[in-house]
């Protein structure tokens, strides 16, 4: 947090430092005349101040200011619905300032033949301006990427976490496109054909994206018709219709009506954009469910494998158990009643789909007391365990959390130096924070367990993957002494 706020210092500054360049390239330029050639072959009077000096300035004063409130502001305090809400009406604002500048510095096309009416000559600014601050978004989009790419931890975690072939197909496309551009325009193609290449497809591309992984996934009720849907997929579209509109008009040289291109935009989105979206979403939802299904399927059996006659198990328990009371041996009675409450809850609950958070963590704390008394003689070793209160109603998958405690103390104990395993748990609101830090200790050569990694970890990580997709954080840091394990789920 503290190099991004010197970054944002640095940002301030470079962002003025530019924004005065301009300022002072501008007015100290010789060349200020070079379209007053054209006010006078047109009949339109010039003005140095007014056709030059303040529209040029206003448009750098007001790109800067737009800047500096999309760094400084939006990125760091806006969220949500919020955030989008400011980017569009900053968009707005910007695209009609750029225009009104438009209409000074080009002043001279009001002259024109080849403009009917001054109406026309004025609906060409806006467009232009819309267009001029479109394309200063999208310069401003991959600016932003590439400062996230580079400060934000949590997208550099999830794009390792993805597929790396699908990161390079992207790439490869996105390439593919522009190259595909160029030929375009530079063998004078059609002008149609310039415009579904370069606005119609990455349009298309746009509302797909945004339907299948913002939309879609976070609507309560997952159909086209409800209210959620509608109340903010109409404004989306209508914006981003317009915005593609902008570039269709601008690429057609105004041969086209405004009107009937954003039309023509609109039933390509609802006729083919938007239930092509749909069939895709729930396309990848079904085979989502089924490795959900096949993953869980695939546990259960290997569960079932490991039972080995737990009914036996359960007597032979009960019968140590009170056997133990019988010797007045407490802790060890104490240790077979927890054990015994271990194997029933992974019996009965373990195959279950969901839990309450609540017997999750009483099989938490089972497994570290049980823990606990075979280290209680060792002063060397100092176990904290601070588990709050699960809120009652939280649910989450059974045995998601124990094999990070297991790992623990698996490989932060031993017996002859000093240990310590620190496990903190607690619950705000519908999110589960769980953190695990222990010492390590290699083990020595004679023992079996020495060149074995264990399965607990990697199978863990596909479960939270598969079941809570874009809905928790794990960290995994490890050095020569210690292991961390941050993990948060949203329930």
């Amino acid at each position: 947090m503290k190099s991004r706020s010197i970054f944002q210092k640095v940002e301030i500054l470079v962002a003025t430092l530019v924004a005065g360049f301009f300022i002072f390239m501008i007015s100290t330029n010789r060349d200020y005349s070079y379209d007053r050639h054209q006010f006078t072959e047109n009949h339109i009077p010039y003005s140095f101040y007014t056709n030059y000096l303040q529209p040029l300035i206003a448009v750098v004063v007001i790109s800067y200011l737009v800047f500096l409130f999309l760094t400084q502001y939006v990125e760091v305090k806006a969220r949500g619905f919020f955030k989008i809400t400011l980017l569009v009406c900053t968009y707005l604002l910007l695209s009609i300032a750029l225009s009104v500048c438009f209409t000074y510095i080009f002043a001279w096309r009001y002259g024109e033949e080849s403009y009917p009416t001054q109406r026309d000559v004025t609906a060409t600014f806006f467009v232009q301006g819309f267009a001029a601050a479109a394309i200063g978004y999208l310069f401003y989009l991959i600016y932003y990427g590439l400062k996230e790419l580079i400060f934000s931890p949590r997208l550099r975690r999830k794009l390792k976490e993805k597929n790396g072939s699908r990161l390079l197909f992207i790439g490869m496309s996105v390439l593919a496109w522009f190259i595909i551009l160029i030929m375009l325009t530079a063998n004078n193609a059609a002008p149609f054909a310039v415009i579904l290449w370069a606005v119609v497809l990455p349009y298309a591309l746009l509302v797909l994206y945004i339907h299948i992984y913002v939309l879609i996934p976070g609507m309560p009720e997952k159909s086209p018709r409800s209210g959620y849907y509608l109340s903010r997929i109409v404004p989306v579209i209508l914006l981003i219709n317009f915005i593609a509109t902008v570039f269709c008009k601008t690429a057609s040289d105004g041969g086209a009506p405004f009107l009937g291109i954003y039309v023509l935009l609109l039933l390509w989105t609802v006729v083919v954009v938007i239930p092509l979206a749909w069939w895709i979403y729930k396309n990848q939802k079904e085979k989502l469910g089924l490795k959900t299904a096949l993953g869980s399927s695939e546990a259960n059996l290997s569960f079932l494998r490991s039972q080995i006659n737990p009914h036996f198990l359960f007597n032979a328990l009960n019968t140590l158990y009170g056997t133990a009371l019988q010797e007045h041996a407490d802790r060890t009675g104490e240790g077979i009643q927890k054990l015994g409450d271990m194997m029933r809850f992974m019996l009965h609950e373990n195959v279950q789909d969901k839990i309450l958070l609540v017997r999750e963590v009483e099989y938490l704390n089972n497994y570290i007391d049980l823990q606990k008394l075979r280290t209680v003689n060792s002063p060397d070793i100092l176990i904290q365990v601070k588990i709050d209160e699960p809120a009652s109603g939280l649910q989450i998958s059974p045995m998601l959390l124990i094999p990070f405690v297991e790992n623990a103390f698996k490989h932060g104990i031993s017996l002859k130096e000093h240990s310590y395993i620190t496990i903190a748990l607690h619950t705000q609101d519908n999110t589960l924070y769980f953190d695990v830090q222990n010492s390590i200790h290699l083990k020595p050569d004679g023992d079996p367990e020495k060149l074995k990694s264990g399965i607990g970890l990697p199978n863990v990580k596909e479960r939270l993957q598969l079941e809570y997709p874009d809905r928790h954080e794990l960290v995994i840091r490890q050095t020569a002494k210690d292991f961390f394990v941050h993990l948060t789920i949203n329930l």
